[in-house]
């Protein structure tokens, strides 16, 4: 069952400061955190609402947990990476409309995240952890044997190509 998105909003008075700096999160954290916040669902930026923007995203990371908030942006960006290709399946669409039921809200705050990398930036660390993905299920073009049959191009300019077993270019391949 996938981790949904879904949460009784309550206030974030009396909660403990989260052991994480908004730097110390990737831009995909960032999104999780701003969905599961209190953010309005019509807000619209204005100059000077940076710091609201950083207690939302306090807030989202209160609220969801620092390890199940990894874990959310980890599968929202194995859903990306795969919708990207057209190899999303049934259950991946599923999960990510399970975990994200407002598509509208999703987008927003995948904005809104973006806009905060400009005044607060991304560490290195937090950047690095922001390249890994899961899938929901087995990776759609390779079923998790990392390696697929194709047709390689080693030289195109003099036409030579060899058949075989590669790397699955959606989860990474054989590493």
């Amino acid at each position: 069952m996938p981790a949904t998105m879904v949460a009784e909003h309550v206030s974030s008075a009396g909660l403990p400061e989260p052991s994480v700096s908004v730097e110390d999160l990737s831009n995909g954290e960032r999104t999780v955190a701003l969905y599961a916040s209190d953010l309005p669902d019509g807000y619209r930026y204005k100059r000077g609402d940076e710091a609201h923007l950083v207690a939302w995203i306090v807030q989202g990371v209160n609220r969801v947990g620092l390890d199940r908030l990894r874990r959310i942006a980890a599968l929202e960006a194995g859903y990306r990476r795969c919708r990207a290709r057209k190899r999303a399946t049934a259950e991946q669409k599923r999960a990510h409309a399970e975990r994200f039921p407002n598509p509208t809200r999703d987008r927003r705050a995948g904005e809104l995240a973006a806009l905060v990398t400009l005044f607060v930036p991304v560490n290195d660390e937090a950047r690095e952890r922001g390249l890994r993905f899961l899938l929901d299920g087995p990776c759609p073009a390779c079923h998790d044997t990392r390696q697929v049959w194709a047709c390689w191009a080693v030289d195109v300019d003099a036409d030579w190509y060899e058949e075989g077993y590669g790397p699955c270019s959606l989860c990474g391949g054989a590493a």
